[in-house]
């Protein structure tokens, strides 16, 4: 006797239409093209939770760059001389600085320049 399925078959491609609701053309209604694209949209989405975190480290870095370039001292002396004076700020949190009170930000800036 074959097994054909039934509900639980019917469960799966409708789950699988509704996960690619407003795709473009076949993408959307045929079940084939639609689970290809489905999962081709997951690993767009995994791989885009990672490149993620790579593009905020890099603003986070340009920000702070185009901070400490203003008070006349580079980057990575900056960098360096933070964590010579032992400040366990990261750089979410110094971009963060630097954007919203710039006047602390350019304190922390002057710090390291003497202590250097």
């Amino acid at each position: 006797m074959r097994v054909k399925r039934g509900p639980k078959r019917k469960n799966r491609r409708k789950k699988i239409l509704a996960m690619t609701k407003g795709y473009w053309g076949a993408k959307h209604r045929l079940y084939r093209t639609a689970k290809e694209a489905m999962e081709k949209a997951l690993v767009d989405a995994y791989q885009g939770r990672k490149q993620k975190k790579r593009d905020m480290r890099r603003l986070w870095i340009v920000r702070i760059n185009a901070a400490v370039r203003a008070q006349g001292i580079s980057y990575s002396r900056f960098m360096a001389g933070l964590r010579k004076m032992g400040v366990a700020l990261n750089r979410k949190s110094l971009a963060e600085l630097a954007v919203r009170a710039p006047q602390e930000f350019n304190l922390l800036v002057e710090a390291v320049k003497n202590a250097g």
